[in-house]
């Protein structure tokens, strides 16, 4: 589902990604951690075409990301992305926030536009706000908008960039609640994350970087009892002990 093969990605001098490579099957669920800085959200945001890798190469279902590709506007249809921010319309409802993209992207009509944002505001248990508007929702059910917009493009490859950083803690587990579910659905799932319980309940794979390399690709049951590197057992010991 997803290919990446010796990337390296440039901001000018400064080099984010170092030839990483990594494949992510259909339905696979991959956790990427690491300290800031470490490159995570620049390697997911090049699945979508969000950025551009400098070199090597990536192949999203079969399609090549690529800065000038005539593909992108189909990729960016395959391919969902759950901010740490949850960039929600404040001037539309939450129902209209869900239906722009499907109607102005897809060209659906308005009735089977609003049918498939009900069905996803279900799965994310906040039928009822679908007439307010985002600033009176909480972060919490904010997010969960997010995810629900997402959905709303009928995905095949949802892309999570610390999707509870911005939240408060109290408001942490019921997105991370509908996380677990969506995994449960076999939809292929790339999520940045600290949060290592629930990488350990969901990942068939944890991913660990630093200084824009991967550094251990591992399921999460050898990852976090028995890590191949020190600095990915540093960082476990510091992560865990909060």
């Amino acid at each position: 589902m997803i290919s990446v093969n010796n990337v390296d990605k440039f901001y000018g001098t400064f080099q984010a990604l170092t030839d990483v490579s990594l494949t992510v099957q259909q339905g696979e669920r991959v956790v990427i951690c690491g300290p800031s800085g470490s490159g995570k959200s620049t390697l997911i945001r090049c699945f979508n075409g969000l950025e551009f890798h400098s070199s090597g190469s990536i192949r999203i279902d079969g399609i090549e990301v690529e800065e000038d590709s005539k593909d992108l506007r189909r990729l960016r249809q395959e391919v969902g992305m759950v901010f740490q921010q949850f960039n929600l319309f404040p001037h539309l409802t939450i129902l209209e926030n869900l239906t722009i993209g499907p109607m102005k992207v897809q060209k659906i009509g308005k009735s089977e536009a609003e049918a498939r944002a009900r069905k996803y505001l279900e799965r994310v248990h906040i039928p009822e706000q679908a007439d307010k508007y985002p600033g009176q929702l909480s972060g919490g059910q904010q997010q969960r908008v997010a995810i629900a917009r997402s959905l709303c493009m009928e995905t095949r490859i949802m892309l999570f960039d610390e999707p509870t950083s911005a939240l408060d803690p109290e408001m942490i587990n019921e997105v991370l609640d509908v996380m677990v579910e969506l995994a449960d659905t076999g939809i292929t799932m790339v999520c940045v994350t600290h949060e290592m319980g629930f990488a350990r309940k969901v990942a068939d794979t944890m991913v660990f970087m630093e200084s824009g390399k991967i550094v251990e690709v591992s399921p999460p049951e050898k990852f976090f009892t028995n890590p191949e590197s020190e600095r990915c057992r540093m960082f476990l010991n510091q992560i865990l002990e909060h």
